[in-house]
């Protein structure tokens, strides 16, 4: 297979088709196994696959380190090929929770220099915040990531989670090579005002939760039990009737997934990224065998027939439940 390619908007990198969102190898979905995501990530690399999505804040840390582990021990030339997409300013305590977003200029360039060595790498490719604080104006925070452009620690300038008044004033104040949100069949809202606003401004999407955290991936089942530390145990869509009425939708999804001789994931995946040349969807695999079967929605081909079957089957607007549980959309900037 040879893996195709995206670029980042009109100022960033060129990039894999798809990327791996890496969250998911330090919790946050269950247990972990360090030895098999780092297989993974080799796997990943061998594929094709060069952007490597995590976030400082991914297992306090224990995610940068697991992937600088992974490329120190990948072959020289897989390695040389990697970039690293890094979200900052997420707070968190050391039972786990979350206490807000930092995006204080002084705060930005201490996550980037703990990143820098946290990584072992001399420069991050694409780094961005997290959300957006509401104490700070988002061109103060933009800006202090441009000075860490120009003195060589920083690639490139994203986005995440922010609605389209922030891009723009985001836009306005340095390059922003693409904007990270969740974009998936059950999770339409960016095509509002969101996609229209990046498309104007030439600024690409990585679109992660294109599987909505497993919920449309054909392997979850009504009686699917979750631990507490499972983000999902949580997640409204996951709940009692909602789950039950969107595990209906993955059904009607599954019939046409047959017809073509593909998984229910393949064809999710694949209507993503066919949504868009500026769309690189996220795969967020923790093991070889789930990276495997995300890769292969790089062959299924959507026609307009099939496109059209699609959306008959999971209308926008279709799932039950929000993709957040309250207290957490209301950090959203993207969702106001």
């Amino acid at each position: 297979m040879t893996m195709p390619t995206r670029t980042l908007g009109t100022t960033g990198p060129q990039v894999s088709a798809f990327g791996l969102g890496c969250m998911g190898m330090s919790g946050a979905y269950g247990e972990t196994d360090r030895a098999e995501s780092i297989a993974t990530l080799h796997a990943a690399l061998e594929a094709g696959v060069t952007l490597l999505d995590t976030g400082d804040f991914y297992g306090m840390g224990h995610n940068e380190l697991l992937i600088s582990e992974a490329l120190r021990t990948a072959p020289a030339a897989l390695r040389e090929n990697a970039l690293l997409s890094v979200k900052f300013g997420a707070l968190r305590d050391p039972e786990g929770g979350w206490s807000g977003f930092d995006g204080r200029p002084a705060a930005v360039k201490n996550f980037a220099a703990y990143s820098l060595q946290r990584l072992g790498v001399d420069h991050i490719d694409v780094y961005r915040p997290s959300r957006l604080d509401p104490q700070v104006p988002i061109e103060e925070t933009v800006g202090a990531v441009a000075e860490l452009v120009e003195k060589g620690w920083v690639r490139h300038i994203g986005l995440s989670e922010v609605g389209a008044d922030t891009i723009r004033r985001a836009a306005a104040t340095a390059p922003i090579a693409d904007l990270q949100i969740e974009y998936a069949l059950i999770s339409r809202s960016p095509e509002r005002e969101i996609l229209p606003t990046l498309r104007e401004l030439g600024i690409s999407v990585t679109a992660y939760g294109v599987l909505s955290r497993g919920l449309i991936s054909g392997h979850v089942t009504a009686d699917q039990r979750l631990t507490a530390d499972d983000f999902r145990a949580h997640s409204p869509r996951f709940q009692g009737d909602n789950l039950r009425h969107n595990l209906a939708l993955v059904e009607s999804l599954r019939k046409i997934a047959e017809q073509k001789g593909v998984t229910v994931a393949q064809i999710a995946i694949a209507w993503v990224a066919s949504q868009g040349d500026d769309i690189v969807p996220l795969i967020g695999a923790k093991s070889r065998e789930r990276l495997g079967e995300a890769l292969g929605a790089l062959d299924v081909t959507l026609d307009a027939a099939d496109l059209a079957a699609i959306e008959d089957a999971v209308p926008a607007d279709a799932a039950a439940g929000e993709r957040y549980a309250p207290q957490m959309m209301a950090m959203l900037d993207s969702e106001r």
